[in-house]
């Protein structure tokens, strides 16, 4: 068997502390010596062979031992922890909350103290921020209040704007020929607005301007003046004023005029009696005028004429009547046709505006005259009714005038063709009468009065709808007298 080593007995002091370090006594050197050093730290259970006390312990199971140590103290900690935690949980749970001591200075601040305490007294608040559809909603807000002052400031603005703006006007003393008109009673606005109309001053306003500030105050005459178009309004003025453009024993015969209005310009210019003229024109077999012609209504041809200043009555009327075949005869119309083309040609002359609008209107009056396409017969013209009546200021009717029966011109009631010419048409309208445009149109009504602007319709339903446009036109042109 072996047999185990001797004890080992070393009675070196030094060796001594050696050896006692390596078994876990925090015995100092040169300290105190047997019965000086601490209790052992609790071990875990040993193995089934226990270690002699008497020996000591390896550099390995002495630092094991200290970490065990160590772990033993930190559990106790815990459980310290642990049941002092549970205890206070249990007190606040059966504890009826108080009012704070005033006088505890030691209690732990709220969060709203804590906050209060290192917020800045004298910090603004900092503004909320405004989410994206705050945002937006304040972007379309702005921009409704721009477009509504927009739209209402709009009319206003365009005043102020155009009272500081010189009127519109031509420069120069224009280009061309043409024969303007002073008719009896005209005044200076009346005159502005005829320039206007025949293209011979850009605006009414600047003629009135200058004529404002002329010095004297310029006096007007009634008969014709030579002029050119597109005048500044100071040429027009200058040229109306000077005796050299009046035309003696000129006047002018404008399209679509009336014969009692036509008569009365020629009696003011050549001084001849209306009375005379009027007999003259009654006399319709003199004049060689249709079977059907009651009158001279419709042959006295658009133009400018100037007479001789010994001229009758009679060969006055003849002169015009004749110039009315001499156009007729130009555009083919034989003489038995001279009656029906002249009285549907005076109708598109009353009722077209725009060029291309004349070859239009002829056809809504063969449409309509077409019993298969449409079966009344009534071609409902205004115009007409307007003749009938004697009244040339308006361009309207009432419900009582398209209803009266007792106007033989009233298409509303009586179908065909009037008794009758409204009017006295110029070459494109007879024109028109014989050429019309290929459409199936029964409507049309003009729906600027200023533009000429006419819309054409196949159907009631769309004709309404223009006639409402027009209707909300003269409400802003009440000037138009409808």
């Amino acid at each position: 068997m072996t047999q185990l080593p001797p004890e080992r007995n070393d009675t070196d002091p030094a060796t001594s502390d050696w050896h006692a370090m390596l078994a876990g006594d925090e015995r100092r050197p040169g300290g105190d010596q047997a019965g000086a050093s601490r209790p052992p730290a609790p071990q875990p259970a040993a193995p089934a062979a226990a270690r002699d006390a008497s020996q000591p312990m390896t550099r390995r199971e002495a630092r094991e031992a200290e970490q065990r140590r160590a772990a033993a103290i930190e559990a106790e900690e815990r459980h310290a922890a642990a049941v002092t935690a549970a205890e206070a949980a249990t007190a606040a749970a059966t504890t009826v909350p108080s009012k704070p001591d005033a006088f505890d200075q030691f209690a732990a601040p709220s969060r709203g103290e804590r906050r209060a305490e290192t917020s800045d007294q004298y910090e603004t608040e900092r503004p909320r921020r405004r989410g994206a559809w705050g945002c937006l909603i304040g972007l379309v807000v702005v921009i409704a209040l721009g477009v509504g002052a927009f739209f209402f400031l709009q009319g206003p603005i365009t005043a102020v704007i155009d009272r500081f703006q010189p009127a519109e006007d031509f420069e120069g003393t224009g280009t061309g020929e043409v024969v303007f008109m002073i008719h009896e009673g005209d005044t200076g606005t009346s005159i502005a607005d005829n320039l206007v109309a025949e293209d011979i001053v850009a605006s009414a306003e600047a003629f009135t301007e200058v004529l404002a500030e002329a010095d004297p105050t310029p006096i007007f005459y009634p008969g014709a003046y030579l002029m050119a178009e597109q005048m500044s309004a100071q040429s027009a003025l200058d040229a109306l004023l000077d005796p050299a453009n009046k035309l003696e024993n000129t006047f002018v015969i404008q399209e679509g005029m009336w014969a009692k209005n036509a008569l009365a310009e020629a009696a003011a210019v050549t001084g001849l009696p209306i009375e005379e003229l009027e007999a003259a024109a009654a006399d319709v077999k003199t004049l060689g005028l249709p079977a059907e012609a009651t009158g001279i209504e419709g042959f006295l041809f658009p133009a400018t004429y100037t007479v001789d200043p010994d001229i009758t009555a009679p060969a006055l009327v003849k002169m015009l009547v004749d110039r009315s075949f001499e156009a007729l005869d130009a555009a083919g119309v034989a003489p038995e046709d001279r009656w029906r083309t002249v009285v549907k040609a005076s109708l598109i002359e009353r009722e077209a505006g725009l060029r291309d609008d004349y070859y239009k209107v002829s056809r809504v009056i063969e449409n309509r005259l077409d019993p298969e396409l449409f079966d009344s017969g009534l071609l409902q013209f205004d115009s007409t009714v307007h003749y009938g009546l004697g009244d040339d200021s308006v361009v309207t009717t009432t419900d009582a005038q398209r209803a009266d029966p007792a106007n033989a011109y009233n298409t509303y009631v009586h179908p065909g063709l009037p008794p009758g010419p409204i009017g006295n048409p110029g070459d494109l309208a007879i024109d028109a009468a014989l050429h019309p445009a290929d459409g199936p149109w029964l409507y049309f009504v003009t729906v600027d009065l200023d533009t000429g602007e006419t819309v054409f319709s196949a159907t009631i339903d769309e004709h309404d709808a223009a006639v409402a446009r027009f209707l909300a036109w003269l409400e802003d042109h009440p000037e138009y007298g409808g």
